[in-house]
């Protein structure tokens, strides 16, 4: 067997003109995946072959790639799962089922194994669930770089190891003893009750808290959803803790929609929607969203409503409730009929974040969002439901990015007068102005397409300097 890397005497031009050939393997979850997607197109137009790997039915889901670089991105599609409904990602299951996703997921160990020996990447990218493929890869002499979406200060609040002292709910609500800096990233005590579970491990499962863990451990780098601009003491912190690479990827925002009239004129649902957010005032239009995974309750749903209704300011909700059993309040839609728009389909909402009538975004903390919007300008109200989204929020209060909705902190509950109030502080009042100008002050980090660039051609010629991938010789 004979290593393959780069020659280290290689000037920077010649370096510039290898080209590697890259597995990914992203965890089943669309916020995951299609970060890793947009990753895999941006190292494709610069003529990096991709193995895109995942689940048939998640494959089959994903965006259309530009016939440009399809030949560079070979979707792979592993085994099914064989989980009942043919549930291939957390969007197919309600939020309890989830565990019985990771199980199968670690059941494509073997196969995953079987793909990358027989096609030999120069380096595989992997997300948390994969604890196991450090060990793996180790195995078959493969490097790799845990690629991680989740934000540098959620890696730091959950670290490389899994403490004895961590076993209390109360224990999650402060930031963990590693940390040297001041800061409030944490859970509150209404999330940490339900994500304890998961962030422990109970009902057999591989806690989240372990797999993270062992990936950032295990891994040859550590590359970031993530920029200095935003988190330089969280990605120093991880270097300190790691004693390895730890590379921010940049936020990785998508690309943004064309400007194609005739594309616009042969899609309704916006055709419809920018005719109704022209005719608004400029900044004056209050965008929700909460993903396609968050499940309000129906007391959280109808404060909301109510809250939006009080504020006084034009709406426009993509409401893409999980559950039957939640309605809006009675008498809510003819009411509001000529203040806002509830949309149950779905929303073009990249389109509607770019539009100049929109002045704030009341939003579930989750980052690719929160990138969508940031990359316009527009100001977060944030509203936290489950997953990482409480320690993303934090981190966006604490930078002064966003405001997060006063709620009682033990268990959750907010009323509509303080959705309402929120709307307007970050919206039109003098005291959230500091919001709008944060939000300002970062669209280009989050939004431009050079800044981006830059960050890709460096974790590009880390992985070109450290290619030490070694496949048995034919």
């Amino acid at each position: 067997m004979a290593p393959s890397g780069i020659d280290q005497t290689l000037t920077a031009e010649e370096r510039d003109d290898v080209k590697l050939h890259i597995a990914m393997f992203p965890w089943l979850a669309f916020g995951h995946i299609l970060p890793y997607l947009e990753l895999a197109k941006l190292f494709a137009q610069k003529g990096h072959q991709i193995s895109f790997i995942s689940t048939p039915k998640n494959i089959h889901r994903l965006p259309k790639l530009p016939p440009s670089l399809s030949p560079l991105i070979n979707l792979v599609k592993l085994p099914s799962l064989n989980l009942p409904n043919d549930s291939e990602s957390t969007s197919d299951l309600p939020r309890e089922k989830v565990p019985t996703l990771k199980k199968a997921h670690d059941g494509l160990r073997d196969p995953l194994s079987d793909f990358l020996q027989s096609s030999k990447p120069d380096w595989l990218l992997f997300d948390f669930a994969a604890y196991w493929v450090p060990d793996m890869a180790r195995d078959i002499g493969l490097p790799n770089v845990y690629f991680s979406i989740f934000t540098a200060a959620s890696l730091g609040y959950i670290g490389a190891e899994v403490p004895d002292y961590r076993t209390e709910p109360d224990d999650f609500v402060v930031a963990p003893k590693w940390v040297p800096f001041p800061s409030t990233v944490a859970y509150r005590k209404y999330e940490v009750s339900k994500v304890f579970d998961d962030l422990t491990g109970m009902d057999d499962d591989v806690s989240v808290c372990y797999r993270i863990a062992k990936a950032l451990r295990g891994c040859h780098a550590v590359a970031v959803r993530s920029c200095w601009e935003l988190e330089t003491e969280w990605l120093n912190l991880l270097r300190d803790l790691l004693g390895k690479p730890v590379l921010p990827i940049g936020q990785l925002p998508p690309a943004p929609p064309p400007n194609d009239n005739e594309e616009d004129e042969n899609d309704e649902s916006w055709r419809s929607t920018k005719r109704w957010l022209d005719l608004q005032p400029k900044r004056s239009v209050v965008y929700v969203a909460f993903g396609s995974e968050a499940v309000p309750s129906q007391d959280e749903l109808t404060e909301i409503a109510l809250g939006l209704e009080l504020s006084g300011f034009p709406f426009f909700w993509a409401l893409r409730a999980r559950s039957d059993s939640v309605e809006l309040p009675t008498g809510f839609g003819p009411r509001t009929r000529e203040q806002g728009i509830v949309c149950t389909s779905w929303a073009p909402q990249l389109k509607i974040l770019g539009h100049d009538s929109v002045g704030g975004f009341l939003t579930h903390s989750g980052w690719s969002s929160v990138v969508e919007a940031l990359q316009f300008g527009v100001p977060l109200v944030l509203l936290t439901f489950t997953n990482d989204q409480g320690l993303n929020a934090k981190l966006l209060q604490e930078k002064m990015i966003g405001y997060l909705v006063p709620r009682d902190e033990n268990d959750g509950s907010f009323t509509r007068e303080s959705v309402a109030e929120s709307l307007k502080l970050v919206v039109e009042k003098e005291g959230g102005k500091v919001y709008k100008d944060k939000a300002k002050e970062m669209s280009p980090v989050f939004g431009d397409r050079g800044v981006q660039n830059k960050y890709v051609d460096e974790f590009l010629g880390y992985l070109k300097a450290h290619n030490t991938t070694i496949w048995p010789k034919e």
